[in-house]
């Protein structure tokens, strides 16, 4: 009898270190992604700096071609930004269950 109840509850042991290895290597990987993230998001920042410091030297200048990168950097600014706090309140959510 009790050499059973030791059996479930190694088993049971077991299957619960099997989830947080499970879940360690999820939450590392999310923090790859989030790193990533992080390093997309400064890139356009700073693409997006650069191309209004030109704008700003060149607006009587300004053709409909740079307007639309500019409109189209600023978009993956905006998304790359909301891809970073959803991955972040991803991570955060995991860290705090485990």
């Amino acid at each position: 009898q009790n050499e059973k109840e030791l059996q479930g509850v190694v088993k049971h042991q077991d299957e619960m270190m099997s989830q947080l290895i499970d879940k360690s290597r999820e939450v590392t990987v999310l923090k790859a992604e989030v790193s990533e993230l992080k390093h997309l998001l400064q890139r356009a920042e700073t693409e997006a700096k650069v191309l209004w410091e030109e704008m700003r030297g060149k607006e009587h200048q300004m053709d409909t071609t740079s307007v639309q990168e500019r409109v189209m950097l600023r978009r993956e600014v905006d998304k790359l930004r909301l891809l970073f706090l959803e991955k972040e309140d991803e991570n955060r959510h995991l860290t705090d269950k485990y």
